[in-house]
């Protein structure tokens, strides 16, 4: 594969901090690349060095002359003066872009409901992110680097990124780098992972979960990492194997590789004594709404004809905990503002029981700006000094350093924080207050994928009703039992098949947008940018493919043991120096890799055509 970019022994610091530290890797052609970190751990900032957008203190980045570098910014770069097409294709006439089927697909994909003559600051904070990433998709860049690009997308924009994305370039051509807290995202497009800590990068093959894999592998042969964060990735890794329908299909030689890493971790969740505690907190009534509608409001105040919600009934029990998806303008966000009371129905009833105590986590964090001159561990002693968590009692300094709060950044005034941060610590003040039933509204904002897992942890043994509004469907499989959907018809819609069955609404439903005036959908001819249908196999096809499987089962296991006999005996080999066996140990383990690569590749393809 050739050489695209790559950084030599850069070094970048900021005060006395040092966030990169010799730093030496490269981008080759057919990379994907994810990039996982602590906030403040230097993901964005190794990104904008490999852009060349900064400059190391030390070392240099270098880039084939030929290639070009495509780059998203977490910051707003939109002209808001602009119209939304000047902005995406610039002066171009229409007949220039919508004769190509590759640009009428990225706009048919991200801004098919977005006026094409509306001004770009009139725009919401979703629909200026699909513009700019339009903006960038249009373009035909070697590498393209993407920080956070699933901020303020919905699921269905960033399942459709990611089926671009995976599309867009042959299995050896071009570069992709992507920071993203959306585990599910990295897990769909990437090949490898880079995890930022401590000045230094170490590389992983494969996605999220395969990270995961090998972080604990080597987090247990090393014995450096810390028991707590050990367990609770040995905890995310338990979920893998026994979570969301999405994951099962895993072939089964990386389900068995996990098993004795993780046969001694409970359930994420022991439902049935959560249900009991929670019926015990609040009764057996939480929050009804029944028969609810509620009208639009326009932004002098008045109310429209068009009804949000229309004759709605959702009813809460004690423990559940359910997931909301939807469309954006839909009303995810109204709904939890109405189980809140902060706003009454247009028409129906909102029962409340009698011990319901509500809390709210809101996208904006603007209930911190009371508080912003005190410092972190002020602001949570003052609410609480104990806390309870899965039937242990913890400090509020406990609590605190358990979502990323070390001995510093306790005493951290709050308006000092980042993003991430305020949002950490306003959930710990929703979750002091000992509420019982909590909303949170996009919580993974600003996140890292470290933070997420503890986040999910602390959510595992909190007894209560837990309602979740977010574009993550990976964090909603890991803490929620159960989705509806708000399609924006004024309905709610249960999903029993989760995210999946959401999005195949989706695409069942009529373009939206495609009719209204200006929009690039109407302009080009939207049958360039249908999907193709998946390939119907025969029942004879699906046999041979399961027989197929199993034959590749029963050699896997064999090489899987092979492998493990060298690791043993190179590990030996170093023991008592006898380093001259290592290079034949290598080159067998490396053909026995190379093998086991191969069969995983035709176990895939063998299991598209089952469908499992």
């Amino acid at each position: 594969m050739a050489h695209l970019l790559g950084a030599e022994n850069v070094s970048v610091s900021f005060g006395t901090r040092s966030v990169l530290d010799s730093v030496s890797l490269g981008l080759e052609d057919g990379d994907r690349i994810g990039m996982v970190g602590r906030n403040g751990d230097g993901k964005s900032t190794l990104m904008r060095l490999l852009a060349l957008r900064q400059q190391p203190d030390e070392g240099r980045v270098t880039k084939r002359g030929d290639v070009t570098i495509g780059y998203l910014d977490q910051s707003d770069v939109l002209d808001g003066d602009l119209e939304v097409g000047q902005a995406i294709v610039g002066e171009a006439a229409d007949h220039e872009w919508a004769s190509n089927p590759k640009v009428r697909e990225v706009m048919g994909g991200l801004v098919a409901e977005v006026d094409w003559h509306a001004p770009v600051s009139s725009l919401s904070g979703g629909q200026r992110r699909r513009v700019a990433l339009a903006k960038l998709l249009i373009a035909d860049p070697d590498v393209i680097m993407l920080d956070e690009p699933t901020n303020h997308l919905d699921v269905e924009g960033v399942a459709w990124l990611a089926e671009h994305l995976k599309k867009r370039w042959r299995a050896n051509a071009g570069g992709l780098l992507v920071v993203t807290h959306d585990r599910w995202f990295l897990d769909e497009i990437c090949t490898r992972t880079w995890e930022i800590h401590d000045g230094v990068v170490d590389p992983f093959d494969g996605g999220y979960a395969a990270y995961v894999l090998a972080r604990v592998e080597r987090d247990r042969m090393n014995s450096v990492i810390e028991s707590k964060r050990q367990q609770l990735v040995k905890k995310e890794l338990a979920w893998l194997r026994r979570g969301a329908p999405a994951r099962t299909a895993k072939p089964k030689f990386r389900i068995e590789a996990a098993n004795d890493l993780i046969a001694d971790v409970p359930e994420p969740r022991d439902t049935v004594a959560l249900s009991k505690l929670a019926t015990a907190r609040l009764g057996k009534d939480v929050l009804d709404l029944e028969h609810v509608s509620l009208a639009f409001i326009d932004p002098d105040g008045s109310t429209t004809d068009r009804n949000l919600f229309n004759n709605v009934t959702l009813r809460l029990a004690p423990g559940e905990r359910l997931g909301i998806v939807g469309v954006n303008g839909a009303g995810k966000s109204t709904l939890l503002r109405l189980l809140n009371g902060e706003i009454e129905p247009t028409s129906g009833t909102i029962k409340r029981g009698k011990t319901v105590k509500t809390a709210i986590l809101t996208q904006d964090v603007k209930e911190l700006d009371e508080v912003a001159n005190k410092r972190v561990i002020e602001v949570i002693s003052s609410e609480r000094s104990s806390f309870e968590v899965g039937g242990k009692e913890v400090s509020a300094g406990q609590l605190v350093e358990q979502l990323g709060f070390g001995p510093e950044k306790q005493w951290t005034p709050v308006k000092e924080l980042s993003g991430g941060e305020r949002r950490r610590l306003q959930l710990l003040r929703l979750l002091i207050g000992e509420p019982n039933v909590l909303m949170l509204d996009e919580p993974t904002n600003d996140l890292d994928t470290d933070t997420l897992s503890a986040v999910e942890d602390l959510l595992d043994g909190w007894p209560g009703t837990l309602v979740v509004v977010s574009h993550d469907r990976y964090l909603l499989e890991r803490v929620t039992d159960h989705q509806i959907a708000l399609l924006g018809d004024g309905k709610l819609r249960g999903l029993p098949g989760g995210v999946d069955q959401y999005l195949e609404l989706r695409h069942a439903m009529p373009a939206a947008g495609t009719n209204q005036p200006g929009s690039p959908a109407g302009k080009a001819d939207a049958t360039e940018s249908t999907p193709e249908a998946a390939p119907q196999y025969s029942e004879a096809e699906k046999r041979d493919a399961r027989k197929e499987i199993n034959r590749i089962d029963r050699q896997l296991g064999k090489l899987t043991q092979q492998a493990q006999k060298l690791h043993e005996q190179m590990a030996a080999a170093s023991d008592v120096m006898k380093f001259d066996d290592l290079g034949p140990l290598g080159e067998k383990l490396k053909a026995v890799e190379s093998e086991q690569e191969l069969l995983e590749e035709a176990w895939l393809n063998a299991a598209e055509i089952v469908g499992d």
